[in-house]
């Protein structure tokens, strides 16, 4: 078998053969990798004669210079049609406006760059295509607050850990309300929230937000009914089916119990459909309204909730791409039989989704009524399940077969699977980036920001196909600028901004990139030091990235402090003694560096200055003095708690994506510490403006 026939059709398909590890050393795929990976990308390399065939099939589609149904072009620039229409063609273009223009393409074929942003329709000869014009960046901070030098701040939580007196057990809508105006009274300008993505509602075992069944929709269990059909209608499906006593319980757990809380939630959720389908209910029209205007995309992921629970209910397996063949496809004649039998069961997961839909639109609403300028910023997860509803609904442009993750480097030596697929990048141009799109705004939405978690991702990948161990992966390479052009038009016409997670191995290029087009990238506190453990001064932190002091997979500042991510670790066995000890020398020459970087402030300490509560307000002093647009504090450094929602690398064993905070949403920054440090942060933010403006 030829390694160099499958080397070349693995660089036409988009993988890169050859790449750099994280200690900056060349390596190589195996050729039984790229096989492995070839066949998850649809292209057969198993022989000589796969691997002809499959490049047959890739070069016949370049020469036949079939025309994409989208093309992007940024704004002000010409378009080269060359590969695809001789000089001087005439070409109509009807925009978004309903306007038509009459243009001809110039002498070297390129369509003239005096298209304003938008999404318009180009008519050349026998052929039409969208043609997406973005604007040069993305909406911006300095938009949002009408400033030329922003320095604004806010705050980050995970919603799920949230308390308020009816929760039933996990964080609601109405509890990120109470705390989005409680923010903003403060001076808050943004609410940066975990995803908030459709999981499974027939397995409330899986409840890794990172981990979703579709990131169109929304999760159900995260409304709060009463805030939009009123506190009776819910009170009437909570006694309805005996379940006032058991949510009490589930709200006094200290730690989330997820099954119980989305069984019982589900079970009133049920019992207030019902009620909301009997007679004439006043909102009967909005929610028409809604399932009208969310279209073919509801309907598949409401008809995909039913199929798996039928399949639930009779114990078979419920991954749709077990079920059998007249399921497996949306479009498929037996699906419309079957959403006529279960019409009632669609509208109720139809019904849900109206209802966190409205939910989450009342909790901006209330943010930026109180005054944020930014409001929810919304979490963008890098992937779906490939078993998931969106994976089913897309399947042309989902890979399906493949998982995302990481090679190994430094701080992973088996490297990482995350369980999710990904984008298919010939899919996407091949259908004109629909599913990008309509996730772009489904998150925009209800949102003053996305966060896009491993915005490396809009580049290149990490794809392993499914059963294989993280190291036997190649890198999948994607049209990074069509993707950052759509991005940037659709942060435009939401007037949100964009912040790309840029932790970790960051690909050549991709952060002037980001720079270019106003995405902020992410400065974390925790890794801003050399080897040597000395952390950068305040004023040499960018200007053109959010800072903040931990993330969810990180310790947080008090428990970085104290060591509690060591403890973990050493308690589950994922390091032996020597290891840990070791751990802890080098954490304790990392705090020695830290209480150093914060003491070149005189006023940041007073004796005795290793105390933990005076590091925390230093490190959020220091955070608010930097030159950074936006500083986002997680909620948890605010409170100065000690444990961190997720520790990586774990399934059992630690409480991921599990702890609830201690006091009610509506009365969490009236705490003593989180009082203080927002205010030592608004002044610090203050002074920073004023310093720099």
């Amino acid at each position: 078998m030829s390694d160099a026939q499958l080397e070349i059709l693995a660089s036409r398909a988009g993988l890169a053969v050859d790449w750099i590890d994280a200690n900056g050393r060349p390596q190589k795929v195996e050729p039984r990798v790229l096989r492995a990976v070839l066949a998850g990308l649809g292209h057969a390399a198993d022989n000589d004669q796969e691997i002809a065939h499959s490049l047959g099939q890739l070069q016949a589609l370049q020469e036949h210079r079939h025309l994409p149904p989208l093309l992007t072009v940024d704004i002000g620039q010409g378009l080269d049609l060359a590969r695809y229409f001789p000089p001087l063609t005439h070409c109509q273009v009807q925009l978004e406006d309903g306007a038509s223009l009459q243009l001809q393409l110039d002498e070297g074929s390129v369509l003239p760059g005096s298209l304003p942003v938008g999404y318009h329709a180009a008519h050349i000869e026998d052929e039409h295509f969208i043609l997406a014009v973005a604007p040069e960046r993305c909406y911006s901070v300095a938009d949002a607050m009408h400033q030329a030098v922003p320095r604004a701040w806010g705050l980050s939580v995970q919603a799920y850990a949230l308390r308020r007196s009816g929760d039933g057990g996990l964080g609601d809508t109405q509890a990120l309300e109470e705390l989005a105006r409680q923010a903003a009274e403060r001076g808050a300008d943004a609410l940066a929230i975990s995803p908030l993505h459709a999981m499974f509602s027939n397995d409330p075992q899986r409840y890794s937000p990172y981990s979703p069944s579709s990131r169109l929709f929304l999760n159900s269990l995260y409304a709060a009914p009463a805030a939009i059909l009123g506190e009776r209608a819910w009170r009437i499906a909570v006694e309805s089916c005996d379940l006032a006593e058991p949510l009490q319980a589930l709200e006094k757990l200290p730690l989330i119990d997820w099954p119980a809380a989305a069984k019982a939630k589900q079970q009133a959720l049920r019992a207030l459909y019902e009620g909301f389908c009997q007679g004439e209910h006043p909102l009967h029209q909005d929610f028409a309204s809604y399932r009208q205007a969310a279209g073919e995309a509801l309907e598949n992921h409401c008809r995909f909730e039913a199929i798996q629970a039928l399949r639930v209910a009779r114990g078979e397996d419920p991954d749709w791409r077990h079920w059998p063949s007249h399921w497996r496809h949306p479009g498929s004649p037996a699906l419309a039989q079957l959403a006529r039998e279960q019409a009632h069961d669609i509208g109720f997961h139809a019904f849900c989704q109206w209802l966190i839909a409205r939910c989450l639109e009342r909790v901006q609403n209330a943010a930026r009524s109180s005054g944020m300028g930014i409001g929810l910023i919304a979490d963008l997860a890098v992937g779906a399940d490939g078993g998931g509803s969106q994976a089913w609904s897309r399947q042309d442009q989902l890979l399906a077969q493949l998982t995302v993750g990481a090679p190994p480097d430094i701080l992973n030596r088996q490297g990482q699977s995350w369980g999710i697929s990904a984008f298919s990048p010939e899919g996407l141009q091949r259908n004109g980036f629909q599913a990008f799109i309509e996730m772009l705004r489904a998150n925009f939405a209800h949102a003053g920001g996305l966060r896009i978690d491993h915005v490396m991702g809009l580049q290149r990948l990490w794809v392993i196909p499914l059963g294989a161990a993280p190291c036997d992966g190649a890198y999948l390479h994607y049209p990074v600028d069509d993707l950052l052009r759509l991005l940037a038009l659709e942060s435009h016409r939401h007037q949100a901004i964009v912040l790309g997670e840029d932790l970790g191995t960051v690909p050549d290029g991709l952060r002037e990139k980001l720079t270019t087009r106003a995405m902020l990238g992410m400065r974390v506190l925790l890794f801003e030091q050399d080897h040597g453990c000395h952390f950068k001064p305040i004023l040499d932190w960018p200007d053109n990235a959010l800072a903040t002091s931990s993330t969810h997979d990180l310790p947080t500042l008090n428990g970085w402090w104290r060591g509690r991510d060591i403890d973990w670790n050493q308690h589950l066995g994922l390091v032996d003694d020597s290891t840990a000890r070791q751990w802890r020398e080098h954490r304790q020459r990392e705090r020695d560096g830290l209480r150093h970087a914060l003491a070149r402030d005189p006023q940041n300490f007073r004796e005795p200055f290793d105390e933990t509560d005076q590091v925390l307000d230093a490190s959020v002093r220091f955070l608010g003095h930097t030159r950074a647009p936006l500083v986002l504090l997680p909620l948890e450094d605010a409170l100065g708690i000690d444990e961190q929602a997720n520790l990586p690398g774990t399934v059992e064993g630690h409480p991921n994506w599990r702890r609830r905070l201690a006091g009610s949403a509506r009365r969490l920054l009236d705490d003593s510490d989180a009082a203080r440090r927002l205010e030592q942060l608004a002044r610090a933010r203050q002074q920073a403006h004023e310093r720099d403006r």
